[in-house]
């Protein structure tokens, strides 16, 4: 869902029990446990030269890819295999007209890619002519970063999507930790007081958000946009924010020019979480 522009739940009593240390159970509405984790938005200088970049960088595809005059941008949507109904994660670039560089904030971390051989990746992506910063840790991880700046971090392990995270700073875990599980309905699989991973679904089959604890105020920056995550009822989503103690930012209803019903909210961090209509979004790929 391009809206950027310019500008199987496990549930238990007490603590869950593969959550460690902050997993607290706090339950969410019967609104949220059908979600599913769609796409990532980011808004990029040369759309071209970031194409180029992920798929002879990172092998992946380009799924789709829409230009919109009127509004003066264009998105296009990569990843490996199909978005239909969750399928598979993607990221959605976003160019906007005649804007070339943005402030990235250090907020947004990186997306994580899992694959089958880290120094193998790496070498990909040199031969490629892409940028590797941090090389420290291998055989065991490696950063890449593109062209605009936003980062990867490459994983070993084979998962049905490769792409297996999106990470964050933020200042307060615990906050964080209960904002994802009560407002949007996440199962918390994992945390300590510096990280935790949540998500929907099966840990090791689907895109997680990992959070990662930071001593620095965080700065989103105006390059990052949003998650994008599909829903049943937008309407019913945005009840259960409100009745879990957040502030939905945009109420629910269809997206001008667009007709695809989407809600939004903010995380402590000030990270933006827009949940879309899962049957609207569909109509997307007709």
């Amino acid at each position: 869902v391009g809206f950027v522009t310019t500008g199987l739940r496990l549930r238990t009593s007490g603590r869950e029990k593969f959550g460690k240390g902050l997993c607290t159970v706090r339950m969410s509405s019967d609104a949220m446990k059908d979600n599913k984790m769609l796409h990532v938005v980011y808004r990029v200088g040369n759309i071209e030269a970031t194409k180029k970049y992920y798929t002879k960088c990172f092998g992946m595809k380009v799924l789709r890819e829409r230009d919109v005059p009127d509004d003066k941008y264009t998105n296009c949507f990569l990843g490996y295999g199909s978005e239909r109904r969750g399928e598979h994660f993607s990221i959605e670039l976003t160019y906007n007209y005649g804007v070339e560089k943005y402030d990235l904030g250090n907020g947004f971390k990186y997306v994580g890619i899992s694959v089958p051989d880290v120094e193998a990746a790496v070498n990909k992506v040199a031969e490629n002519d892409g940028k590797i910063i941090d090389d420290s840790e291998l055989p065991a991880s490696a950063v890449a970063e593109d062209t605009d700046g936003y980062r990867f971090q490459l994983v070993p392990g084979e998962q049905r999507d490769p792409v297996s995270k999106v990470s964050y700073n933020c200042t307060n875990i615990e906050n964080s930790i209960k904002f994802y599980q009560t407002a949007l309905g996440m199962t918390c699989f994992e945390s300590s007081g510096s990280l935790a991973k949540l998500g929907y679904g099966s840990e090791k089959d689907s895109t997680i958000v990992e959070l990662v604890h930071s001593d620095e105020a965080t700065e989103v920056g105006d390059g990052y946009g949003q998650i994008a995550i599909s829903t049943p009822d937008v309407y019913a989503a945005a009840d259960s924010i409100t009745k879990s103690g957040f502030e939905v930012t945009r109420a629910p209803g269809p997206v001008p020019g667009i007709g695809t019903k989407v809600t939004a909210v903010r995380d402590p961090d000030g990270f933006k979480i827009v949940l879309v209509d899962a049957e609207d979004f569909e109509l997307e790929f007709d």
